[in-house]
């Protein structure tokens, strides 16, 4: 018999047996069948579910990753084949080899992914390939359906209401553009315009008294607060209120002649009692108009000694400047604050109405930007009725005969198209529309051009087109430096209009 040496380099036969079901040679393994035969018998995907069910939303076209989670997803994406992958519990068992979809027809809420997994059995690897099919059911997520029913009125839990009693809504989107300036919007779930203010929704009273202190930070206003019981449970103790909280503002505005009582008037420095709010901020600036005091009232000491204005801005009449006088040594002998940045000047005009009549002679602030043959607007007090009683306590000697408000510019058309700038908002398209049909949104432009101070609350946005013929208007503008360039924001912070949007609405979108 020949010895053969282990490390003389000869190859060993390998042994083989026979499969104890087909018969066929195999290599000894510990269930003496062959892959075949294993197959049969083994599946390594009975742990794995060949269906299960994704929740899409319609309104947002979002679908559902558990627990509370919606993402947005193109059918055959791989952010769809992600989330079907992990909607198998039994996947994390075997070793994914491959996955991909499998065409079905868009509208049959079926989605077919062939997946192919490596599981162990007997000590032998297996490879199987099958196809596990998704049923989409519809349901609305969180954000849709607080937006669904905050329109319909019973989603929300905190209400800010926010009105003031004006003839012309100059004061709110002054409130408009300071809210979007500091971003206070955001956490809105919707927002609606009424008549007289706007209402902003919120899920939480957290945030709708964030709100509220802001807008008593920056405006001169008052609020009082509500709340209704909804539900209750008599065994947990538990209540489910929604607050409302309404918020006031002070129905002063900018350009507008005023009577104040005659405790304010001792208490700003024995002011004159027939004076003009100069800027309305978080505070009432007020200025006499024959003496240039000026004085300031916060929120608490107007409704304390609240007043009303005897002339509003559309009720203004249209004077023309015949001639002009500045008065000269006005300073001297002056107590308590006087306006620096007004002069004081003697003002004979007449209305543009009727300039056959004879020259009205007053006094006036604006002796600094007025000039013979421009336009005027003005309180004609000798002509007019007011009912007031702090008015009627006046006696006529105190009263001047025309109070002289603000100035104003020609070529409005052209001035209007020619505006280098521009604003963000809140509403929706038709409601800017109306407003703009009233006149006031573009008061309130002209009134930012012609306001420094007014503009540190506002964010202007350089208007990529505007007519440049406009420069030729003898009117104020606004410097290119203090405008900023409009941010690229993603779709979901606007809508088609270019309206921004809160973060529930963008969420939902």
């Amino acid at each position: 018999m020949e010895f053969l040496d282990p490390q003389s380099g000869a190859l060993e036969v390998e042994q083989k047996i026979l499969c104890c079901e087909c018969g066929t040679l195999i290599s000894p393994n510990p269930a003496n069948m062959c892959v075949a035969c294993i197959r049969t018998r083994v599946d390594v995907s009975e742990h794995i579910p060949k269906q299960a069910i994704l929740h899409f939303c319609r309104f947002c076209e979002r679908y559902l990753q558990p627990p509370n989670t919606w993402i947005a997803c193109q059918l055959e994406s791989r952010e769809l084949l992600a989330l079907c992958l992990k909607k198998l519990k039994g996947l994390n068992k075997v070793r994914l080899v491959d996955a991909s979809f499998i065409w079905t027809e868009p509208h049959s809420k079926r989605i077919k992914a062939n997946i192919t997994i490596q599981g162990e059995a007997f000590g032998t690897i297996l490879q199987q390939q099958f196809v596990v099919e998704y049923t989409v059911h519809y349901q609305m997520c969180e954000v849709c359906c607080k937006q669904k029913g905050a329109t319909d009125g019973s989603a929300w839990k905190a209400l800010v209401q926010i009105r003031q009693r004006t003839l012309h809504k100059k004061t709110m989107f002054y409130v408009e553009q300071t809210i979007l300036k500091h971003n206070m919007h955001r956490d809105a779930m919707t927002i609606k315009e009424m008549e007289g203010g706007i209402n902003f929704y919120y899920t939480a009273k957290n945030n709708a008294r964030k709100m509220v202190d802001f807008l008593l930070s920056v405006i001169p206003c008052q609020y009082k607060t509500s709340q209704e019981l909804v539900s209750h449970d008599i065994q947990s103790n538990v209540f489910n209120y929604k607050y409302t909280y309404f918020v006031e503002i002070a129905p002063i505005c900018k350009d507008e002649v005023v009577c104040l009582p005659g405790a304010v008037s001792r208490h700003l420095n024995h002011i004159s009692p027939v004076s003009i709010c100069a800027r309305i901020s978080d505070n009432i600036h007020l200025i006499d108009p024959v003496t240039l005091k000026i004085g300031q009232l916060n929120a608490q000491q107007y409704f304390r000694d609240s007043f009303e204005a005897i002339c509003h801005v559309k009720q203004l009449r249209e004077f023309m400047v015949m001639n002009i006088e500045p008065v000269r040594g006005n300073k001297q002998g002056q107590v308590g604050a006087h306006s620096t940045r007004h002069t004081l000047a003697d003002v004979w005009v007449l209305p543009v109405s009727s300039l056959d009549e004879e020259e009205v002679h007053t006094r006036s602030h604006l002796g600094n930007i007025l000039q013979c043959g421009d336009y005027v607007l003005g309180f004609d007090v000798a002509h007019a009725v007011v009912n007031n009683t702090d008015f009627d306590k006046l006696k006529q000697a105190q009263l001047p005969d025309i109070v002289l408000v603000k100035k104003i510019y020609p070529d409005k058309v052209k001035r209007n198209k020619g505006r280098n700038f521009k604003l963000k908002r809140l509403r929706n398209a038709s409601a800017s529309d109306t407003v703009t049909d009233e006149g006031d949104y573009n008061d309130f432009l002209e009134d930012l051009e012609e306001d420094p101070e007014l503009r540190k609350n506002v964010n202007l946005y350089r208007k990529e087109q505007w007519m440049a013929e406009a420069e030729e208007v003898l009117a104020p503008r606004v410097g290119l430096e203090e405008l900023l360039d409009e941010l690229v924001l993603d779709a979901a912070d606007t809508d088609e209009q270019g309206n921004m949007l809160t973060e529930h609405e963008a969420g939902g979108s």
